[in-house]
């Protein structure tokens, strides 16, 4: 390996060099850090800057790159070096923006400035450049689990795009839900009358596409490996098994009617003359523009449709979120009747009326003027004899009308495969209802995808849609989340994309997301590790196994390089080429830390890269002030916090610690999923290493930030400043 050789690149534009004294930058980067190569420029971006730290690299055998100006979320494009590690001193938005430009001030900015450089320097030296991993492979076979319009989609948008296709149904027939239906909500305007499904179209475009393959009456029964290199097992209804490998998977398993048998109070079950939607579907395919009749063969001249029927409930069994698409459901079936007879008397009764999407309210209106009637109410009952009880929410009272047909709009359940928390990797799965494995993941996590708290598979669903727990699968459809037929096909679209995009990093051993493009990946010192498992357990993403032996198995192409493991092993043998427990840890013990009598405390702040850095750096933006003596570091999640950092930190003489990291819980922003929960955690039991070391329990500060606190970000520091200046400074100054 090449000796390193550090270049420091100290800009002046922006304002820089008229608030810094920039030589003196160049010199403490040079004498304190030992820099070998230290130069200044007026504007380090722009093209004469770029290239005086290319020749640099080219000619001076520069390896290692620290470029002091503006934040490391700006300028990306322009300080984009091939073959050197580099990192970037935040002088612009971390010093000069949130400090006054007076006097009075001047000495502890610069001092902030001095302190950045070293920092970025010395991060330097314990950087190596990652090289990305040799087990990297490029399958761009797509697996696509689950035949309906979102399945279906996804298989012939991928195909569109050159990527080879299995698609996989568990059924003799595509279609799913979809193809049960007889019309589908308007998608193009004037969004005045039901559409063809459409179905019949994907199913003879998937059929004269040689691209996809399709298995009928088929399930996995094994998914193993990771993206690039995932091995299927699918088997047949007969008990045959065939093994393909691709690239990535697409869950598009959709969802089932809830259980209306569960609704007795609308005698689901005893009147023949009380159906859901899909079933009323069913008979209009099956009359095919035809009158509809009852059941009993009886015809039908009035119909009530019960919004809500066991969902937007809180009552035990019952779904308490609304399914999105019944109310415009409800609004296209209005029209099956009105169309073949506008006598037919339609009442959709409902509780809040929700028609999402481009021409929702147009469809709405397109049902009054057909004569649909719509009524807000409650309803309460149904009878045998169809009668429908409900409390009029205008009028405020109760009423009832007698219907030849009642329709139960009853909401969706995905059929998102066995609870993990419930279903444990060791016991086999319950092949019935929505207890079936969808995926038969071969992971020491769990069979399925985790599942969110209305049991819907996610990751993120702020940030990443699409993008599960486990890199390389996706889902789409109402696997994900409640959504109609139009939402069904855009989602699939983006989920064929983001298969794409995990093909082709894995091709290349870059992560896919958040971090898109890091070739690093963790390793660990065998020699070091005690087997604890910690980073088995918490690691977010399934990318950490057990060998016979009960070592950690890193499996790269699974890994997000968000460093939750780094931060929860305890002996610190785990790091990544680019971020390890020294390129930090250094960077916080490579600070001057004035003396107890100097009156300038020191506070380390550990910000989550995602959210609460680039809040502080819009505050900087904004020009809202904090401490000087604050010195951020950016971590790639809270989660990959070493509590060796704070031990360090405290012992070295820092009056305040604050930890900024992603909202944790049911509602969680963090990109890591976990890493923010699983930091507090940590931190929650430091509090007894301070009592140890007789220290304040305040001077170490755990908080939640988002994006959006860009007032708040700040303000948490100048709190931590209040507290250190409250409490004294810390009595372990050198």
């Amino acid at each position: 390996m090449a000796d390193v050789k550090i270049g420091a690149y100290i800009c002046k534009g922006c304002g820089i060099g008229d608030r810094l004294d920039t030589k003196q930058l160049a010199q403490v980067a040079t004498r304190d850090a030992k820099a070998h190569v230290v130069r200044e420029h007026d504007f380090l971006c722009n093209a004469d800057g770029v290239k005086m730290i290319q020749n640099d690299i080219d000619s001076e055998g520069v390896n290692r790159v620290a470029i002091c100006a503006c934040s490391r979320r700006a300028k990306t494009e322009a300080f984009r070096f091939e073959g050197v590690a580099m990192t970037r001193a935040n002088l612009r938005e971390g010093v000069i923006w949130v400090r006054p430009a007076t006097d009075e001030a001047q000495e502890t900015t610069q001092e902030m400035a001095d302190d950045y450089i070293r920092m970025a320097v010395t991060e330097t030296k314990f950087m190596t450049l990652p090289q990305g991993s040799e087990k990297a492979t490029y399958n761009r076979h797509i697996l696509v689990v689950g035949g309906g319009i979102s399945g279906m989609t996804a298989a012939v948008e991928a195909a569109k795009t050159g990527y080879p296709v299995i698609l996989i149904e568990k059924t003799g027939t595509l279609g799913g839900s979809a193809g049960k239906a007889w019309r589908r909500i308007p998608q193009k305007a004037p969004y005045a009358n039901p559409e063809d499904t459409g179905v019949a179209a994907l199913i003879k475009a998937i059929e004269g596409n040689s691209q996809i393959k399709v298995h009928l009456n088929s399930t996995l029964t094994k998914t193993s490996g990771a993206p690039g290199r995932f091995a299927v097992d699918i088997t047949t209804e007969s008990g045959s098994t065939t093994t393909e490998n691709v690239g990535a998977i697409i869950q598009a398993s959709g969802y089932t009617e809830y259980d209306a048998s569960k609704l007795t109070e609308f005698s689901y079950g005893k009147a023949k003359n009380v159906v859901t939607q899909a079933e009323l579907d069913a008979m209009a395919k099956a009359a095919n523009g035809a009158p509809l009749k009852n059941k009993d063969g009886k015809e039908i001249k009035s119909v009530a449709f019960v919004q809500c029927a066991g969902q937007r409930s809180t009552k035990e069994g019952h779904l308490n979120y609304c399914s999105g698409h019944c109310c415009l459901d409800s609004v296209k079936q209005a029209m099956y009747f009105k169309d073949a007879n506008p006598a037919i008397d339609t009442n959709i009764i409902y509780t809040d009326l929700r028609t999402p999407g481009a021409g929702g309210e147009d469809f709405y209106r397109s049902g009054q003027n057909k004569g649909v009637t719509f009524t807000k109410g409650q309803v309460n009952e149904v009878t045998t004899d169809g009668t429908v009880k409900f409390k009029d929410l205008i009028l405020n009272e109760d009423t009832e009308e007698k219907a030849d047909l009642v329709v139960l709009a009853t909401g969706m359940v995905p059929n998102s495969g066995v609870d993990i928390e419930v279903v444990k990797q060791d016991e086999p799965g319950q092949w019935k209802s929505n207890n079936e494995s969808v995926l038969n993941l071969d992971y020491r996590q769990g069979k399925d995808i985790p599942l969110l708290k209305q049991g819907f598979n996610d990751s993120h669903f702020i940030c990443f849609p699409y993008e599960t727990r486990r890199t390389g699968i996706y889902t789409c459809g109402p696997v994900r989340r409640p959504m109609d037929m139009e939402q069904a096909m855009e989602d699939a679209t983006g989920a064929a994309l983001k298969a794409i995009q995990a093909v082709e990093n894995a091709g290349q051993g870059r992560a896919a997301h958040p971090r898109s493009g890091d070739l690093s990946f963790p390793s660990f010192r065998r020699e070091g590790c005690t087997q604890c498992k910690r980073c088995t357990v918490e690691c977010p993403f399934g990318a950490i196994d057990e060998d016979e032996q009960r070592f950690p198995v890193f499996n790269e192409a699974r890994c997000r390089r968000c460093g939750t493991c780094m931060g929860a092993c305890p002996v610190r043998v785990i790091s990544f080429e680019n971020y390890s427990v020294d390129t930090v840890g250094q960077q916080l013990k490579n600070i001057d830390i004035p003396d107890e009598f100097s009156e300038k405390p020191r506070i380390l702040v550990l910000a989550c890269e995602n959210d609460a850095y680039p809040a502080l750096d819009m505050a900087a933006m904004r020009k809202i002030e904090y401490s000087a003596f604050a010195r951020v570091i950016p971590v790639r999640c809270l989660g990959s916090v070493n509590t060796i950092w704070l031990t360090d930190a405290l012992n070295s003489g820092y009056d305040g610690v604050v930890l900024m990291g992603c909202q944790k819980g049911d509602n969680y922003q963090c990109h890591f999923v976990k890493g923010s929960e699983m930091a507090h955690y940590r931190m929650s039991k430091v509090n007894d290493t301070l009592t140890t070391l007789n220290l304040e329990t305040e001077r170490v500060a755990t908080y939640e930030v988002a994006i959006t606190d860009i007032e708040r970000a700040p303000q948490l520091i100048n709190d931590m400043a209040a507290t250190v200046e409250k409490v004294g400074m810390s009595p372990f100054k050198f």
